[in-house]
């Protein structure tokens, strides 16, 4: 009896494996929200504290441009770093023990900042770029890289699946941009010019370790938040203790007032690492510093004895020759131009400042408020406006110096005070300048500094009339004997480049 087999085939292809039930991924440990949130304010973090750290090494080192370039390049290292190597260790570590420890460390290091940098910036306080590069780099880098470490984390937390890479991607990296900027425009705008700079970072650092120790704790536990809360513990303290160079921190500078100890009145304003302007309280006619007394001996020889004139300050600082202009000319009008107003209320609080008919000031740019001067206002503009030792480059400039010529009068005198050191390239290139504009320009400083064998102050004095050379050496005789004018400022200048808007490289012609 035959055997009939039937035998029944899977439909689809032959051999073909059974396909396995979908599984749902994984929730992520952190939500949309929570990570949104925590890749802003790391990625924010790392923008403030790059903005204060300008503000916290200028009294050591001066707000020059090699200063700005080292804290901006040393930043942006310190990115680049911790997104390189924070993406390295997410793939071979589990994320979410990562997270809590790299925001609370990163907080715990935020408040040792101002500590680190006042003891470091003492030591290194007058040095060359390499002190700046050290001061910037014990300020920014190891806060900066860790913060920075966190968005590449967080990524990796959030991938859920391969498909969704781009997105998750592309919208932690918008988030933490968007943190940047507004980091960014409130440090600038709001938080410098209402709270002081240790403040702001003792804040900044206190609220990230809160947010790490509560990640922390939440995915891994009590014991990693031991250490960097020791160490937050630390920083908050050390920086009660750490020296400060401030009797005020203003919207641009560290400032400092000293009493003389030879003169009871005597008081020198400092701001960051100048020796700015000296005020004697009593007598506002004592001028103490050479370059002051080489301006005032030419405001002498210019116009008659107490003829009122009218005068227009590019910079404030103590507000000594304006001062000066209105004890000496009784009925002179001096208008002041200070970018800071934090310099004018310490000139009212501790300077003995009092402003009215004779003395005025307004709070802005020198560059733009020469431009709202009316034509043949002013009989004396004078240049003395400055960023650490540095002329800021768009007040050394043609533009800049035909716009003081169309406010003088035609008899007006324009009088300009600047440092440099050997070989005098920024002060000759300046010279150089000015003399593209006006016809009769003169050079007064030390005859060594005018030999190019020392720095110094440099006085620089332009006029469309003839000016009264010897009648100045006369006075300068009298009153400030070291002062000599050089023999020819164009001799003086030399082949040295006219600076223009397009063309002023000041830090640069500053470094020797």
């Amino acid at each position: 009896m035959s055997r009939r087999v039937s035998s029944a085939r899977p439909s689809g292809d032959a051999g073909a494996a059974p396909e396995p039930p979908e599984v749902a991924p994984p929730a992520p440990v952190l939500g949309q929200r929570a990570a949104a949130a925590l890749v802003f304010l790391a990625s924010g973090s790392v923008l403030v504290l790059e903005i204060l750290s300008l503000r916290l090494i200028a009294p050591y080192v001066g707000l020059t441009l090699e200063t700005n370039t080292s804290v901006i390049g040393i930043a942006l290292a310190a990115i680049a770093t911790g997104a390189w190597v924070g993406g390295r260790v997410a793939d071979t570590v589990a994320p979410a023990k990562l997270l809590g420890p790299l925001t609370l460390l990163g907080g715990a290091l935020v408040l040792t900042v101002a500590p680190l940098v006042r003891w470091v910036g003492e030591l290194a306080r007058g040095g060359d770029a390499s002190a700046v590069l050290l001061v910037a780099a014990v300020a920014v880098f190891a806060p900066a890289a860790l913060l920075s470490a966190v968005t590449p984390v967080v990524v990796k937390l959030r991938l859920a699946s391969l498909a969704e890479t781009g997105t998750v991607v592309g919208r932690l990296s918008g988030i933490g941009t968007l943190g940047a900027i507004a980091a960014t425009f409130g440090t600038g705008f709001v938080l410098v010019a209402m709270v002081p700079t240790t403040l702001i970072l003792l804040g900044l650092g206190a609220l990230l370790v809160a947010v790490g120790a509560v990640l922390t704790v939440r995915l891994r536990g009590w014991r990693p938040v031991a250490g960097p809360l020791v160490l937050a513990l630390v920083g908050a303290g050390a920086t009660a203790l750490a020296p400060t160079p401030c009797d005020i921190e203003t919207a641009y500078h560290c400032a400092h007032v000293v009493a003389d100890p030879e003169r009871p009145a005597g008081r020198v304003l400092e701001l960051d690492t100048l020796r700015h302007s000296y005020v004697d309280l009593d007598d506002p006619t004592h001028l103490q510093f050479a370059y002051i007394r080489g301006i005032a001996s030419a405001v002498d020889v210019t116009w008659p004895p107490s003829a009122p004139i009218r005068a227009l300050h590019l910079g404030g600082g103590g507000l000594t020759l304006p001062r000066y202009v209105d004890a000496r000319r009784p009925g002179s009008q001096n208008l002041v131009l200070e970018i800071d107003r934090g310099v004018l209320q310490v000139d009212e609080r501790k300077l003995g400042l009092r402003t009215g008919p004779g003395i005025a000031t307004r709070v802005q740019d020198a560059r733009i408020g020469i431009a709202e001067e009316p034509t043949g206002s002013r009989d004396l503009v004078v240049g003395d406006a400055f960023g650490g030792v540095a002329v800021p480059w768009h007040l050394t400039t043609r533009e800049l110096v035909r716009e003081v010529r169309r406010v003088l009068d035609g008899d007006g005198l324009y009088a300009v005070n600047i440092i440099d050191h050997p070989p005098l390239a920024f002060v000759k290139a300046e010279v150089a300048t000015i003399a593209a504009e006006f016809p009769h320009v003169a050079v007064v400083a030390r005859p060594a500094a005018l030999a190019g064998e020392e720095g110094g102050n440099f006085v620089v004095l332009a006029s469309d009339e003839p000016l009264p050379e010897e009648a100045l050496r006369g006075r300068l005789a009298e009153r400030a004997g070291e002062l000599a004018v050089a023999p020819s400022a164009g001799e003086f200048a030399g082949d040295a480049r006219v600076l223009t808007d397009d063309f002023a490289p000041v830090d640069q012609l500053l470094t020797p």
